[in-house]
């Protein structure tokens, strides 16, 4: 009888020999949690489609913040949610100086001045059309308008600069957003300041409850003129070559699970520190499978963590970053 030469299974024997040859770890450090923020007062409201994900009103993210800052967690995604009568055509409180955003930034920066922020960098939850930049009609048609949209992303990024910012994160997918971006902070004083853009971000269905969340559906149509078809692979490194010439400082691949070829190829192809963001429905899909009890909620979350960071990414935007550090932890 012969028998193999190579037994890959000698380092599979224990647990203590598995660990010391692990390729790929997670830690605190690889997350960013997304935190949504409402105008008004004594607002904690869950969100029905993504258990354990709560809109917070300024007087109230204390209790979000705190609990991040104890779990090591050092980074968050803010996202604004105005009342629906300041919504405008224009998304004129996305670069208000007192806009929702701006003041949790603020206020953030004031109780937790080492927890880094994150603004994301959009029209969307502030027009009351829902898309992501100026609309107009042309001959019956609502047409997203490239150029005068980024004109207000530019006055959107150096408002959330100027409220303390630690890193500006455009979501919109305008052509040379990032350019844009990029000289009006520089202009404005703010050229250490960097850019995660969001470089490669799909027209997906994955999206769905963070629109519950952030109230930013579109009123009509979809944003298919603006982001990426799904079917697409090599358009997405021409994305992510502009935005990298551009001067973006992270490049971002959203969604995550669907999309890991595309984290794999820019990984491959790009220097620059690497995002995958794992989206609203990937998280509720695995909660809804997790409260039925068809899953282990831990092993899932955690292996798909890890895939996403096999892939090539360096950092994970991901609404399970506090219950992935407890798990990490033993807890």
């Amino acid at each position: 009888m012969t028998y193999p030469k190579t037994r890959h299974r000698r380092l599979r024997v224990s647990a203590a020999l598995r660990s010391l040859v692990r390729e790929t770890a997670l830690s605190a450090d690889d997350f960013i949690a997304p935190i949504f923020i409402a105008e008004g007062e004594g607002i904690r409201q869950e969100i029905s489609s993504m258990p354990g994900v709560y809109n917070w009103s300024l007087d109230t993210m204390d209790e979000e913040l705190s609990e991040l800052s104890r779990l090591g967690i050092r980074a968050v995604l803010v996202f604004g949610v105005p009342d629906a009568g300041g919504k405008d055509a224009l998304g004129t409180c996305a670069y208000d100086e007192r806009g929702i955003v701006q003041e949790a930034i603020r206020r953030i920066k004031a109780g937790y001045p080492d927890m880094l922020v994150v603004a994301d960098t959009c029209l969307c939850e502030f027009t009351d059309h829902g898309h992501c930049g100026v609309v107009h009609d042309q001959g019956g048609v609502a047409v997203v308008d490239n150029d005068e949209s980024l004109e207000l992303l530019v006055k959107t990024a150096v408002s959330q600069a100027r409220a303390g910012a630690d890193i500006i994160a455009p979501s919109n997918m305008m052509d040379g957003f990032v350019a844009a971006i990029r000289a009006g902070l520089d202009e404005a004083g703010f050229g250490h300041v960097p850019i995660m853009s969001y470089s490669v971000k799909y027209s997906s269905a994955y999206y769905g409850p963070f629109r519950e969340a952030a109230q930013s559906a579109p009123k009509f149509g979809d944003r298919k003129t603006y982001q990426m078809d799904p079917a697409n692979a090599r358009e997405a490194l021409r994305e992510a070559r502009s935005d990298a010439e551009e001067g973006a400082d992270f490049l971002m691949v959203k969604p995550g699970l669907a999309y890991l070829d595309i984290v794999r190829a820019l990984r491959e192809r790009f220097d620059l520190p690497l995002v995958v963001y794992n989206v609203s429905a990937e998280y509720s899909m695995v909660k809804a499978a997790a409260l039925q009890g068809w899953i282990d909620e831990r092993a899932i979350v955690l292996e798909t963590l890890l895939g996403m960071k096999r892939a090539g990414a360096d950092l994970i935007i991901t609404y399970h970053a506090k219950d992935a550090v407890r798990w990490l932890n033993g807890k």
